[in-house]
């Protein structure tokens, strides 16, 4: 399927809302006013039996139903969901999937493994055992320069309707070198803009082996591993990784790099496949001096 053009997403985003208030400026209070993201609780459902329930920008709902499935591994295909419908309910919105047999079976004895209620980032996991287990590991041979992770991480600053207009949401986004920027998401919480842009990769059956992710945020354990069961090769942000994140990038063969500016970066894991990085330095991070990049930086 074709992507989307990113250009088509710039219009002025449905999800933001004006709030009043009062402002504090020069020494004085005045009136204010602010566009402000949306947020409201998502309940994921499968089979009518409530898997998690996310606190979620109420935008490209499908896609987010379809990544965070993936994401859990409820599904490995967007086919195995045979039914998908976003329904108001009390208090926010119910995300409702039916999945095919086979699958339904396996998630029904899931569930009775289930150690408590899910919540945001690690739902439904049912130990730490597996939570921390070993994923398979990332093995696309994609090589970039440093600039063509400059390039990206540009890209998708220039991809941000909501973000423009609140100061207030993060971002995710997919860039190939040959293709620029395929796909961007934005949510409040950088977890749900992930799954987001990996449901919308999967809906649209783009492959994930010769692109990068990039995003306006930290990096923790989760989105490492998101972006592993993804299969993408490279993972970039604008913040600084946790000590899990890297670790499991290290086990995973995923290059990390995080820490993005106008004038360089850091390379946490994999370093081979940025090309002016030494590969005999992946034990430790590894800060690039690049000249300063043609595109505007981001905003942190």
């Amino acid at each position: 399927m074709q992507a989307e053009a990113p250009a088509t997403r710039r219009q002025p985003p449905a999800t933001a809302r004006q709030g009043r208030g009062v402002a504090w400026r020069n020494g004085t209070l005045a009136r204010s006013a602010r566009i402000l993201a949306e947020e409201c609780a998502l309940a994921i459902t499968y089979g009518r039996a409530t898997h998690a329930v996310m606190l979620a920008t109420p935008e490209d709902l499908e896609d987010f139903a379809v990544g965070f499935s993936l994401s859990e591994e409820v599904i490995l295909a967007p086919e195995e969901i045979t039914a998908f419908s976003a329904l108001p309910a009390a208090g926010g919105i119910e995300l409702r999937m039916d999945l095919v047999p086979a699958r339904a079976s396996l998630y029904v004895g899931r569930r009775r493994m289930m150690a408590g209620p899910a919540g945001c980032g690690l739902c439904g996991a049912e130990s730490l055992e597996s939570v921390l287990r070993p994923l398979r590991s990332v093995a696309a041979d994609l090589v970039l320069t440093a600039e063509q992770v400059l390039q990206a991480m540009a890209a998708l600053g220039r991809a941000q309707p909501l973000n423009a207009a609140t100061h207030g949401v993060h971002a995710a986004g997919f860039w190939t070198p040959e293709r620029d920027l395929l796909a961007a998401r934005e949510d409040v919480g950088r977890h749900n803009a992930l799954d987001k842009l990996i449901g919308a990769l999967a809906r649209q059956a783009i492959p994930t082996a010769g692109g990068m992710i990039a995003m306006t945020s930290r990096v923790s354990l989760e989105l490492v591993q998101k972006a592993v069961r993804a299969g993408v090769p490279i993972l970039a942000a604008i913040s600084a990784p946790s000590t899990l994140a890297v670790r499991l990038a290290q086990a995973s063969g995923l290059t990390l790099v995080a820490v993005v500016r106008a004038d360089g970066f850091e390379i946490f894991s994999h370093p081979q496949r940025i090309r002016e990085a030494d590969p005999r330095l992946s034990a430790r991070p590894v800060r690039l001096p690049l000249p300063a990049a043609r595109h505007r930086a981001p905003p942190r």
